[in-house]
């Protein structure tokens, strides 16, 4: 009875520090990932960084520029459009005015 409680308590020092070990490494895979998200622009000086990132990590990163990209064209389209609008008005009104 006494060796099954001793290897249990083993058992559960044992699942303990690996998953503590565990832990750490995914809080410092994380942190690189944080860290990496200063990149805005790549060129030949932080082309290493770039690589050295993981896959995922690569991915997210252009899907984040994908979704930028995104965000200031449709603001842009938006600009165009009102622009658009004021032109047309003014046209309008110039051309009820001259009649």
């Amino acid at each position: 009875m006494m060796l099954l409680k001793l290897i249990i308590i083993f058992l559960l020092v044992f699942i303990f520090f690996n998953l503590r070990n565990f832990l750490k490494l995914k809080l410092n895979r994380k942190q690189k990932f944080f860290n990496s998200k200063k990149i805005t622009t790549f060129n030949k000086k932080n082309l290493n960084n770039w690589m050295n990132l993981t896959k995922k990590e690569r991915y997210n990163l252009t899907k984040q520029d994908s979704l930028n990209y995104m965000d200031k064209r449709k603001l842009l389209l938006d600009e165009i459009r009102n622009e658009y609008k004021k032109i047309s008005r003014k046209n309008s009104e110039g051309n009820i005015k001259k009649k």
